[in-house]
């Protein structure tokens, strides 16, 4: 059996050899390369540009500014940006020019040669100011944007929802304790390894191939058709191995960018962004304001919440308006609360674009929700892990907006993680230090949008598997062939799974939110399973007998059952290519389609999605020492457990969490975008901006794996890439209020803030 086997991945003797081929390392005869030229400014208006010494250097082959461009506006649900600004720069680093020549010292120097002549304009870098009376607006011609999805946008407001269950007013009247805050969490970089980047080559008859890094390839091929104005049938759009993504490898201006210049030269362009462009220039996680207020009874029981969002979704929407709408759903918390109002909005401003981030929108809610639970239990006096299991989502409970929840295992991950640490022996606490015990318990989803798979049998027996699912570093490569192996009782060496590839994959949405396993991974069961009755079919009439009498066996072979009668999968694809039925295959493909939003139960006000679904859950405890004279916080151990449904690779999945966990850590204790005062980029660098190496990591990550098998899937699978990230800041700043009896309320938490918060104790 495949399933429940951790085989090395598929990719991994490549990648630990050298082998394996990243973007930077192509190279195409007589390719040049790429240079940007990015805005001095946050804000101001593009008044014209002077090229002539830029052209006039030796190798310049193409030069694109914004006047060049013909085509509409484009972006994922507004239509707000551009591949290069046209009439007005919104941010620091937004693309202006861009050069192609034969080498990339020369293409630098080109873009520095071009001259702009800017209008400075007044800039909002900060929520206060985006939302303010008579504030500078970004985006004059909002109204005009085409919209995927109306959102009731105006002034600097991109979208604005809200979700309300219960009577709100009336619960909160018969609560007996309220606690209340406002908690502010800051702009994250993804920190892949590999910084973005592409080559684009085009053909004699003008059709455009792209190579890139990216999480989908039908998102690259749809939009640089857009901005070029070409049918996406003249696009071609090929992944490569990818160094990380975490949600920054969608569609990029770049892709655009590169495409642009290839057809205008005629030759191969490869656009690689450097560290600090790459900081610049792509996209951050939201920063966010939460309001939030919770209500309960004196025996624990949670009667109300009230929740308030603003996301800062810097100049251009990009995926903000989802990342709000997931946030306010996940708001209410993994909790029984029959009375929830949640509102919210994502609001532009000068500074760089937010966008899809693991977690999506998820870590910013939990991290008020589960400070929250941590406060309230103080004000009741009841334990805060009793306080949850009190108040914890069962099987067959509703989740925010009236999704039925049919699998749930909650109560077990919380008792596992608490049994987990008390049983665990204890470590010294060094002198000047307190130890902190803290708990999280989090929810996630699994299923949206769409996918599809395609399983094919080739003239030998072996299988072909094909996915539009681009491998991220997370080892979905090898899940899907995996899944595809143990439904024909093959040995994963006998599928070969191929490369995405615009041209020939199935369609799949892309590589994110925690969605691979559950939705492409249930495309490839269903798939498989066609083909196996087709072989079925095949082999009973090969053998003169029924379907019902026939079994799969080992190593590619049907036989009858209890007799020693078989045909090979290699003699059922010769008949079927050479005698009766044609080839063997089958592709499947869907939309999600679980229980849609309940509005009978729940008053939902512009949502983002019209549906997804499918939760997982889990909990975290953590251990921290906290210094009382720096305020310094070291995380010691850690404990995790999380639901998978079913695990298709269980060290697979213990990795995600355990990696989860650590991004997480970086997010509550260091990482932070910061601007200045202008809205230059001050974190542009690993010596200015600081994630946690493996002196920072706790020595002890202990991932507890749940199977609780998912009633939609074939195979009972659901996805774990996120949850984990989601659960660690609300778990650590629980510990250090633990510790210390101080309430952090910002993140990330560094000494500062911390010694902030030990200060303000009263």
């Amino acid at each position: 059996m495949s399933i429940g086997a951790s085989p090395p991945r598929l990719e991994a003797a490549d990648k630990v050899s050298g082998r394996a081929g990243y973007i930077d390392d192509i190279k195409l005869p007589g390719m040049l390369y790429a240079a940007l030229l990015t805005s001095p400014h946050a804000h101001a208006r593009i008044c014209g540009y002077r090229l002539e010494a830029a052209l006039a250097i030796k190798g310049v082959k193409a030069i694109v500014t914004g006047p060049d461009l013909k085509t509409p506006r484009a972006g994922g649900v507004v239509k707000d940006e551009s591949m290069v600004a046209r009439d007005k720069v919104r941010y620091v680093g937004e693309p202006v020019a861009a050069v192609a020549a034969t080498d990339p010292e020369i293409a630098a120097r080109a873009a520095a040669a071009i001259e702009v002549d800017y209008d400075p304009l007044p800039a909002v870098l900060t929520i206060d100011q985006s939302l303010a009376a008579g504030a500078p607006i970004l985006h004059e011609k909002f109204a005009d944007y085409k919209q995927s999805v109306s959102g009731g946008g105006h002034d600097n407001i991109i979208f604005e929802s809200s979700i309300t269950e219960g009577d709100v007013d009336a619960a909160f009247a018969a609560c007996d304790v309220i606690v209340e805050g406002t908690y502010e969490t800051q702009a994250q970089h993804h920190l892949y390894l590999e910084t973005n980047g592409c080559v684009a080559d085009v053909d004699a008859s003008g059709r455009i191939t792209i190579q890139a890094t990216c999480q989908s390839v039908v998102h690259i091929q749809q939009r640089v058709a857009e901005e070029l104005g070409e049918p996406m049938s003249r696009i071609r759009v090929i992944a490569t191995r990818v160094g990380g993504a975490f949600g920054g490898k969608h569609a990029s201006n770049i892709h655009s960018i590169a495409a642009w210049l290839a057809r205008e030269a005629g030759r191969p362009v490869k656009l690689i962004l450097s560290r600090t462009q790459d900081f610049e220039v792509q996209r951050s996680r939201h920063p966010a304001r939460i309001r939030m207020r919770t209500g309960a009874k004196r025996d624990g029981t949670i009667l109300a919440r009230e929740v308030d969002i603003t996301t800062d979704a810097g100049a251009y929407a990009d995926e903000s308006p989802p990342v709000l709408t997931f946030a306010l759903m996940m708001s209410r918390g993994p909790y029984r609360i029959a009375n929830v109002r949640a509102r919210g909005r994502a609001v532009y401003t000068n500074k760089l674009r937010a966008g899809s981030y693991r977690g999506f929108g998820n870590p910013q809610a939990s991290f008020a929700s589960e400070s929250q639970i941590d406060e309230l239990a103080a004000r009741l006096g009841i334990d805060p892990v009793d306080l949850r299991l009190l108040n914890a989502m069962r099987p067959n409970d509703t989740a925010f907006g009236g999704h039925p929840v049919p699998s749930c295992v909650l109560r077990e991950c919380l008792t596992r993680v608490r049994e987990a640490q008390r049983n665990a022996g204890p470590l010294q606490v060094r002198p000047g230090r307190k130890r902190g015990v803290g708990f999280s318990a989090m929810s996630h989803v699994s299923g949206l949008m769409g996918t599809s798979a395609e399983v094919q049998l080739r003239p030998d027996g072996s299988i072909a598997l094909s996915t539009g699912c681009v491998d991220l570093g997370q080892g979905s490569d090898t899940t899907m062939v995996q899944i595809c192996a143990d439904a024909l009782r093959v040995p994963i060496e006998r599928v070969s799974y191929a490369r995405q590839d615009s041209d020939t994959s199935p369609y799949n949405w892309k590589t994110a939110g925690s969605r691979s396993t559950y939705m492409t991974g249930r495309a490839v069961a269903v798939a498989t399973a066609t083909v196996r009755q087709k072989m079925l079919e095949h082999a009973s009439e090969m053998l003169e007998c029924g379907v019902d009498d026939l079994e799969l066996r080992p190593d590619g072979q049907i036989g009858i059952k209890g007799t020693p009668i078989k045909v090979t999968f290699g003699e059922v694809a010769q008949r079927s290519l050479f005698q009766s039925g044609g080839p063997v295959a089958s592709n499947h493909g869907f939309v999600f389609d679980g229980p849609p939003f309940d509005p009978k139960r729940a008053a939902i006000h512009r949502l983002a999605f019209k549906n997804l679904g499918v939760y997982t859950f889990g909990a975290h405890c953590v251990e921290v020492d906290v210094d009382e004279a720096t305020g310094a916080v070291e995380v010691r151990r850690a404990w995790c457990a999380h639901d998978v449904g079913r695990a298709i690779n269980p060290v697979a999945c213990e990795g995600q969490i355990q990696g989860g966990f650590v991004q997480g850590m970086g997010y509550a204790l260091t990482e932070a975008m910061q601007w200045d005062e202008s809205g230059w980029l001050t974190t542009v660098t690993l010596a200015d901006y600081k994630i946690p190496g493996i002196l920072d990591s706790p020595p002890e990550i202990h991932a507890f794996i749940f199977e609780d098998p998912e009633p939609s899937h074939p195979v009972g699978a659901k996805g774990v890439g996120e949850p984990s990230l989601v659960g660690a800041a609300p778990a650590i700043a629980n510990a250090i209020c633990n510790a210390t009896g101080a309430r952090p309320r910002a993140l990330p938490m560094k000494p500062e803030l911390v010694l902030d918060a030990l200060e303000s104790r009263t």
